[in-house]
């Protein structure tokens, strides 16, 4: 079944069989990851996926719009210089939709994936770090945003399967 943001429903999705390098391999599971946190906001309708599913306030598309601009901080503020620190900690706004947030997190993987892409050395460091430390390399935002996505993507199964009881990666 495919839903306006043109993603279909899925169950549970196995890891990838990944038989290439260490880049590759990475990628690999950042973009496996990044599929099961849009496949779980995917077909929800705004008030549910904007209501907050904890006492924290946590909602699901608000878990989306914080990783879009986690993406953008890490690739592109911090590894590649480009544009202001975004924050990331910040709600949805007024005007903000489902399709608005998962297209806007769609272009902000486009863009991580294009930094990557641009790095021939995993070791490189980037141009600042977002951390009070030096800029660290490729390999290290790598690892960070799979761990950061996979914690989210945890996040957000919880938080589906309250609104509608959908489960499964």
């Amino acid at each position: 079944m495919t839903d306006v943001t043109g993603f279909s429903a899925r169950g549970d999705v196995r890891p990838p069989d990944v038989a290439g390098g260490e880049k590759e391999t990475l990628l690999a599971f950042l973009r496996y990851l990044r599929e099961a946190v849009i496949a779980k906001a995917a077909g929800l309708t705004d008030e549910v996926g904007l209501a907050p599913g904890v006492p924290s306030g946590t909602s699901l598309l608000g878990l989306v719009r914080h990783l879009t601009l986690v993406e953008r901080n890490w690739f592109g503020h911090a590894y590649a210089g480009q544009g202001e620190l975004l924050d990331d900690d910040a709600p949805p706004g007024p005007g903000e939709t489902g399709e608005s947030l998962i297209a806007a997190y769609q272009e902000a993987i486009r863009a991580s994936d294009a930094v990557v892409a641009d790095c021939d050395d995993l070791d490189r460091p980037g141009v600042r770090s977002l951390r009070a430390t030096p800029p660290p390399t490729m390999r290290w935002i790598l690892v960070h945003m799979i761990e950061e996505t996979a914690r989210h993507a945890g996040h957000a199964d919880i938080l589906r399967e309250q609104t509608d009881g959908a489960t499964g990666r």
